[in-house]
């Protein structure tokens, strides 16, 4: 059918979108695609022009052009790894190891990496100004890691491979330690060139045309519920496709010269310019701060190109209902014709009966809550405008769920490495059992000891120090990872050992099926100049029309 329809139009395309007032065209039902003959008969018969009516638009369907069948796309495997880390409050030094955070073998395509607690929850940064110098320093560190060159050992930083934060390596001199401890120096306005310096860095490491990744990157063949959804691309697509790399690079310079001209060359060394992105093997897609949550989402360069619908939202669930030391931080995207949707969360604290409920509840107003900007249509479905509309959901943060079981009891199994046991009495399991959270979600098997909570620069865990047992806390599993939809297969779950924080490390790797328009309806996507205004096929008159305005595809 596709290849009659192809050849229709390509016999009787220059006739009848070229025909004169003078001659009629037969009706789109003749298989001939001859123009009528003039003739005595043709003043007394009133024939309906061309594609003029709207029951014709709406019978084509301008199937010619946007039919979609089920072999358009076929699906390939990507490579995710997810990593979630509360880092306690702790700024970074340039001597920290991230290989427990961030393996230096494992070569995914996609990084998400989400982080709790990058500064302390106290009131100045939950109600007055979050401090962004420690989401700037991590940008830094991770871009060092998945960017180092081939050729250079795994530690960028050339120090021993210990995740301790000992005094020799906090005495280690950086260029990295020195820019940034220029900014406790800085007079007035410190708060703002912090926000200005994490809005530079971001930029540095992100693709040249970063607005494209919110562009509409839907196919051309579209299928369509009326005539006024008959366009070939989404009408926002084109908005963003005049964002050219050349005034990205104009803002960029801008401001990067503004933090210079204020500040010094703090920046210098840290930034790039647009050529020197081209280098990196992976671009930062995403980078988002909310007090504490921090999530940052970085790609292979060769797959940016398919990355679209990028967005953002926050929730906050910490002081009031409604501030942000506790919440989420939710990313929407496109790679190909796939939706993924990364939730980044810290929900309620407590170790008491009854505090799992609060955290249900967190979860549950999360994804009531959080809602997508409306970018467009796709394939007669919109695109996810809420978390469990997406087609792949990964979700990972500190969810705060204990272990239901005293210290004693807890302790005593944790010496026996008796694992099932102590995973039975996880409140995260038993909430999922019994339907009221995280109903049709999936975890991987649990093989790690409880990842929460450890003294400071020490494996072992804080209860076994606490002066008192109001301040001692059972070991938990805090850290999770979990997921939901079809076509996703965990080959990982495990967690870190690096000492900086009171919490360890929990890492995920995923192979996700995406689906990808296959060769031939890439090839016709490709012509951009398919544009018809549904409205210009319509009779501009009772007795003839015309039809203006019109590109047909090269056949």
């Amino acid at each position: 059918m596709a290849s009659t329809g192809g050849e229709k139009m390509k016999g009787c395309g220059p006739k009848l979108f070229n025909a004169k007032g003078k001659k009629a065209a037969k009706s789109t039902d003749n298989r001939s695609c001859h123009a009528a003959e003039p003739g005595p008969s043709s003043s007394k018969v009133a024939l309906s022009p061309p594609l003029r009516t709207l029951s014709e638009v709406r019978s084509m369907r301008l199937s010619h052009f946007l039919a979609q069948s089920s072999n358009n796309t076929t699906t390939e495997p990507i490579r995710i790894f997810v990593s979630t880390w509360n880092v306690g409050g702790k700024t970074p030094t340039a001597a920290l190891n991230l290989d427990d955070f961030l393996p230096p073998d494992d070569k995914s395509d996609i990084y998400v990496l989400g982080f709790q607690e990058i500064v302390p929850l106290n009131a100045g940064n939950v109600l007055v100004i979050e401090d962004n110098e420690p989401a700037a320093r991590w940008l830094v560190l991770i871009n060092q890691a998945l960017n180092r060159p081939a050729d250079v050992d795994a530690n960028v930083f050339q120090h021993e491979p210990s995740p301790s934060v000992d005094s020799s390596s906090s005495r280690a001199s950086s260029s990295l330690d020195t820019s940034f401890s220029d900014l406790s120096k800085t007079a007035s306005g410190a708060a703002i060139f912090q926000k200005s310096l994490l809005k530079a860095i971001s930029k540095s490491f992100m693709p040249v045309r970063r607005k494209q990744l919110k562009a509409c990157n839907c196919p051309v063949e579209m299928t369509k519920t009326s005539y006024r959804d008959a366009c070939f691309r989404c009408p926002k697509a084109y908005a963003d496709e005049t964002d050219s790399s050349e005034e990205d690079e104009e803002e960029e310079v801008k401001d990067k010269e503004k933090s210079r001209d204020s500040y010094g060359s703090v920046t210098d060394g840290i930034s790039s310019a647009p050529a020197a992105r081209d280098q990196l093997k992976y671009n930062l897609i995403v980078c988002k701060q909310m007090v504490g949550i921090f999530v940052t989402v970085w790609v292979k360069k060769e797959l940016v190109q398919h990355i679209g619908h990028l967005r953002k939202s926050c929730i906050g669930r910490g002081i009031l209902g409604c501030l942000g030391n506790k919440g989420c931080i939710s990313v929407s995207m496109t790679l190909h014709q796939t939706s993924f949707c990364f939730v980044c969360s810290h929900l309620a604290s407590g170790q008491k009966e009854g505090d799992e409920f609060r955290r249900n509840s967190d979860v549950l107003e999360i994804l009531r809550l959080t809602m997508f900007s409306r970018i467009c249509r796709r394939s007669g479905r919109k695109i996810p405008e809420k978390i469990l509309e997406h087609d792949k959901v990964i979700w990972l943060g500190d969810l705060n769920y204990r272990i239901a079981l005293s210290y004693a009891d807890t302790k005593k199994l944790l010496m026996e490495n008796n694992w099932d046991a102590l995973f039975e009495k996880d409140q995260l399991k038993i909430e999922r059992d019994a339907g009221r959270v995280f109903k049709g979600w999936n975890e991987g098997k649990i093989y790690f000891a409880p990842t929460y909570k450890y003294s400071f620069n020490s494996d072992a865990y804080a209860g076994e120090t606490a002066t008192s047992k109001k301040k001692r806390r059972t070991p938990a599993w805090c850290d999770r990872i979990l997921w939901r939809g079809d076509g996703i297969m965990q080959l990982s779950y495990y967690r870190g050992e690096s000492r900086f924080s009171d919490h360890r490390p929990v890492c995920g790797t995923f192979v996700v099926e995406v689906e990808v328009l296959n060769q031939r309806t890439k090839r016709r996507s490709s012509n951009a100049d398919m544009r018809i205004g549904a409205e210009e096929l319509l009779p501009t008159g009772k007795g003839k029309g015309t039809a203006r305005n019109v590109t047909l595809p090269r056949v």
